[in-house]
């Protein structure tokens, strides 16, 4: 037998006796069964062994054929339950990055805005500080030109005391010689009261 004529056997042994059509599987679930043709033995073989080899490939289609028909309806559903499921996951998946990138996004917004208030803060409190130290320094130097104002009203003072004690003791010295004079003399004062 050649090649060709053994195919032929094959495909023709391996239709089903019933005039049911097959389900035909759906669109997105191509599967092709290739056949993979046995090499031709060589000549010495006897033919018995040729025709064992027609058997089992017989066997074999019979088997895979039978599978098909039997439960094409359920592994049409398993495989569509499948499909499912993995649809599903993905959508899943694609959810759950979707979060984890927008909680990042916000995460890393809210640290710039958080770095944002601490630099701003920062800059305020020196911006205080420079500010209490410049107070602090003109309160210094009005202190210390009060103080010092306050000194020289002190020292004007002290000047004023002593000129006017001065005036005192001249006036002291004067009435002294003048009623030293008017002893002498033995007159009287011509006013005795300035009052009057």
């Amino acid at each position: 037998m050649t090649e060709e004529q053994s195919n032929k056997v094959a495909e023709t042994e391996s239709t089903p006796s019933n005039p049911s059509p097959a389900p035909q599987p759906k669109e997105d679930v191509a599967e092709e069964k290739t056949v993979i043709p046995q090499p031709s033995p060589p000549d010495n073989k006897p033919a018995a062994d040729q025709a064992k080899a027609l058997v089992t490939l017989e066997k074999t289609s019979e088997v895979a054929e039978e599978k098909p028909l039997e439960g094409s309806v359920d592994r049409d559903a398993v495989l569509a339950r499948v499909a499912t499921e993995k649809r599903l996951s993905l959508i899943k998946a694609w959810e759950e990055s979707a979060k984890s990138r927008a909680e990042n996004k916000s995460h890393k917004k809210l640290s710039v805005i958080a770095a944002w208030e601490n630099r701003k803060k920062a800059l305020a409190e020196a911006e205080l500080r420079k500010i209490e130290e410049q107070l602090e320094k003109k309160k210094a130097e009005h202190a210390e030109k009060l103080k010092n104002k306050i000194a020289t009203i002190h020292q004007e003072a002290e000047e004023k005391r002593a000129f006017i004690e001065a005036r005192r003791g001249e006036d002291f010295l004067k009435a002294e010689e003048t009623a030293a004079k008017y002893r002498a003399t033995g007159t009287a004062p011509k006013k005795l009261f300035r009052f009057f």
